[in-house]
């Protein structure tokens, strides 16, 4: 074998790795249970990510991760294809060297072609994963770094070819194409098929039994659309009310929704639910938001951006987080720490106790129906879109 073939082997074969670790991680979350992700260059090396606060882990739980969310329950993952994809690169360089191919301009012209389409990949789920969700994820720089070798590799194997013999390139281009659109489709097929049916649990996970606002406390939050109601259980310091936030607009579902928000902190200060404050800085960032009112989403938007920093300084002193909303919301500074905005949250969490709501946020009741927990993440898109279309549930007459 030459140095390039060699080279595109191994760029295949670690491909094929990579993608492999991810689409073994995506598949272990399909027990609608929390698991652990291999967040690594070299997997099993180092410890895997339980703190769900990894690039990979982000990556995994994005959007981008995964399609047909709405068919399948957790979507097809983009890893699966991947891994589809390195599998067929090496076959066709097994092929090169066991038939005695590299010099074949016909075949190392669909190598070099069939190369392009992981490296283009890689660059667009790259710029998504770096500039849209903010993560590095090194499973995913694994693939890119695999993808680009193995562009390279076929590069230098065309070049080194000495044939110049390309009749018959479109008879072997297209059965070169239908061999690689065999080796995608099968097990992606195959996935679908054997994908569990969570279709079952939509419905099952609980109610409000005294959805009725009578204090006044919901407060509205994104698009105040004619869909159907919902109440969103919300503590804005929350990373994993940040995460929905993305994955529901993200969806597209959110058009779909008329949300109100029940402000659910858990900072112990505010709220004696809490034996531990979770989020410090989380009962001044909820008053923040019941102040703003009808700009409710300006400060919940401005306090995801800068979530870490308020957690951070409010660790250190409880008062930097009304000094931080203050400076950058100066209207809000009479009405954070009122008694008047004091009573309101407290009213908002006797709301909770009266529905008995679980210490947990985000939580979501579309028409007085939880969404399953284990749905707000990878199922999101599956069962909220079943939840959408279910019928209105009758109103008891009072």
């Amino acid at each position: 074998m030459r140095p390039f073939t060699i080279l595109f082997l191994v760029a295949a074969a670690c491909g094929m790795f990579f993608a492999g670790m991810s689409t073994w991680d995506f598949i272990a979350h399909l027990d609608r249970d929390v698991h652990d992700v291999t967040c690594s260059f070299i997997p099993g090396l180092l410890a895997s990510d339980t703190s769900a606060s990894s690039g990979c882990h982000v990556t995994m739980m994005s959007p981008y991760s995964s399609v047909l969310r709405t068919t399948v329950w957790g979507g097809i993952p983009i890893a699966l294809p991947g891994l589809a994809v390195f599998a067929f690169l090496m076959f066709r360089g097994l092929d090169l060297v066991f038939n005695r191919r590299e010099d074949d301009k016909r075949a190392t012209t669909f190598l070099l072609l069939a190369t392009v389409l992981p490296a283009l990949t890689s660059v667009v789920m790259g710029y998504l994963s770096m500039v849209e969700l903010g993560a590095a994820c090194k499973l995913c720089i694994g693939i890119y770094i695999s993808s680009f070798v193995a562009l390279a590799a076929a590069v230098g194997i065309r070049a080194q070819g000495v044939g110049e013999d390309m009749n018959g390139f479109g008879r072997e281009f297209g059965l070169s194409f239908a061999e690689g659109t065999g080796f995608v489709l099968i097990p992606l097929l195959i996935y679908t098929i054997m994908s569990p049916d969570y279709s079952r649990f939509i419905g099952t996970c609980g109610t409000l039994p005294k959805p009725e606002d009578a204090n006044g406390v919901l407060i509205g939050i994104g698009q105040q659309v004619s869909g159907k109601s919902a109440v969103e259980v919300f503590d804005p310091l929350c990373s994993a009310c940040k995460g929905f936030e993305g994955r529901l607009n993200a969806s597209g579902l959110a058009t779909q929704v008329k949300r109100k928000a029940v402000l659910f902190p858990l900072d112990n200060s505010c709220n004696w639910m809490v034996s531990n404050t979770m989020h410090p800085g989380a009962c001044m960032m909820s008053e923040a938001v019941l102040c703003a009112d009808a700009k409710a989403d300006e400060v919940i938007a401005w306090g995801f951006a800068h979530q870490e920093e308020i957690l951070t300084a409010a660790k250190a002193n409880p008062d930097s987080a009304k000094d931080m909303v203050v400076a950058a919301f100066p209207d809000l500074k009479e009405c954070i720490g009122s008694p008047t905005v004091k009573s309101r949250l407290n009213k908002s969490l006797r709301y909770a106790v009266a529905n008995q709501l679980p210490v947990l946020t985000p939580q979501l009741y579309v028409d007085n129906t939880k969404l399953c927990d284990a749905d707000t993440d990878l199922g999101l898109d599956y069962a909220l879109t079943r939840l959408l279309e279910a019928p209105v549930a009758a109103k008891e007459n009072p």
